[in-house]
């Protein structure tokens, strides 16, 4: 599988947020995007997923499924961690898997990979800040698909949830998917490509 960006530009609320974005992820790879604040970054993760439309430019997804689009092979993890209070920590989980079409499937061991699985009846209004972002990224690996485009994905990770996020995107690679992933710093994957938006501003 190979995910190709040519000349990609993002124009929103007037004013031209990035142009001429182009790059290649293939299977087993990463590709970490960085910039100032305001780059675009998040934009253009929303661009690829099909939240925006692009003001120019070209994405095209070779070896795929041909009759599924980017965002329905694709995992979108955003600023919003996207639960709702007063479903259980399972309940908010297997909301997202029934929504990804596989409603059946144990959580268990989704919770478990990102510590959350003694947490399974816990109303999700009463997760601190890491446990819900734990949680979102449990939607990750309970409903398997190639790509996963991450936004500040270790935001407000403890050292060990950081660890453990880093562990399953190497096991994600490992496994022939792919990642794009806008951070400010460090996500630990030392092999990864990096894009930098903004470098002229």
């Amino acid at each position: 599988m190979r995910l190709t960006a040519s000349e990609l530009a993002c124009h929103r609320g007037g004013r031209d947020v990035f142009a001429g974005v182009s790059f290649t992820v293939a299977s087993g790879e990463a590709l970490t995007i960085s910039g100032r604040n305001g780059a675009g970054k998040s934009s253009l993760l929303r661009t690829i997923i099909g939240l925006l439309r692009p003001a120019a430019g070209r994405l095209a997804l070779e070896g795929g499924d041909p009759e599924l689009s980017v965002a329905e092979q694709a995992h979108y993890l955003g600023h919003q961690d996207a639960l709702k209070g007063s479903l259980s920590v399972a309940e908010n989980l297997g909301f997202w898997a029934g929504f990804f079409g596989a409603p059946s499937i144990d959580l268990h061991k989704p919770l478990d990979a990102v510590g959350l699985a003694g947490l399974a009846a816990l109303p999700a209004a009463y997760l601190s800040a890491g446990q819900r972002r734990r949680l979102s990224i449990a939607r990750l690996i309970a409903v398997p698909r190639p790509i996963w485009l991450l936004d500040e994905p270790a935001s407000t990770l403890d050292a060990a949830a950081q660890v453990r996020l880093a562990d399953l995107m190497r096991a994600h690679l490992a496994g022939g998917g792919l990642i794009l992933a806008a951070a400010h710093g460090s996500i630990g994957l030392d092999k990864a490509q990096e894009l930098r938006l903004g470098e002229a501003a």
